[in-house]
């Protein structure tokens, strides 16, 4: 069982509806210790993205920060997805779709989020 020190980092918008549903879905069916999830509009989630190299002022991607790596995009939420027992072999089957097509869908959501979604007024996460 990972502790603490070894959950893997989500970064992701605490302000958009769309990504505050997807933390939702996994603080009810992702391990309790697999993931810590951080806002990017956070502290710490700011820090890790300069840390990283990436923009702080806008997030277009949700962020996996595991021990292998950094992983955004498709890949980084199939490998989030692949973290749930129940949603493995999903997470498998779209692996599979050649990873251009999915980015593509994947930056078209995101592009689009805040319009067919809204902002929240409140994070899932509460931060500091």
């Amino acid at each position: 069982m990972k502790t603490n020190h070894q959950k893997d980092i989500i970064i992701f918008d605490g302000e958009c509806n769309l990504c505050n549903g997807v933390i939702g879905w996994l603080l009810k069916f992702a391990p309790t210790a697999t993931f810590h999830f951080l806002p990017f509009q956070s502290p710490k989630g700011q820090e890790l993205l300069r840390q990283y190299h990436r923009p702080t002022d806008q997030l277009d991607t949700v962020i996996l920060i595991n021990q292998t790596g950094i992983h955004t995009h498709s890949d980084g939420f199939l490998k989030i997805v692949a973290e749930i027992p129940k949603w493995k072999r999903v997470a498998a089957l779209l692996g599979f779709i050649p990873r251009m097509l999915r980015d593509y869908v994947y930056k078209t959501a995101s592009r689009n989020r805040l319009r067919w979604f809204g902002v929240s007024k409140s994070c899932t996460i509460h931060f500091g």
